[in-house]
């Protein structure tokens, strides 16, 4: 429970940064889960689209604060990994 009027402040920003943020990383797990989809179905058309659409909203995750730089490296590392190897398989 929140005793002064800065510390009630801070407990309504608090929320509401966690609602935004919380949004933004839904958002970005929406983005792989629509990449993961067109990587199973094999959409050699769509794949390329949606790499670059993932690639980029992760990235735009850190700049925002809600990935840590390391964390969103790796996870673009295997996802591009995974693109690759269906892109040499479709050869």
């Amino acid at each position: 429970m929140a005793n002064t009027k800065s510390a009630e402040k801070r407990v309504r920003q608090n929320r509401k940064r966690a609602a935004i943020n919380k949004s933004r990383i839904s958002r970005i797990k929406t983005f792989i889960k629509k990449f993961e989809v067109a990587l199973a179905e094999k959409n050699l058309e769509a794949l390329p689209a949606a790499f670059s659409a993932v690639q980029s909203e992760i990235q735009r995750g850190v700049t925002k604060g809600v990935m840590h730089k390391n964390t969103a490296a790796r996870k673009i590392s295997r996802l591009n990994a995974k693109y690759k190897a269906i892109n040499v398989a479709a050869k």
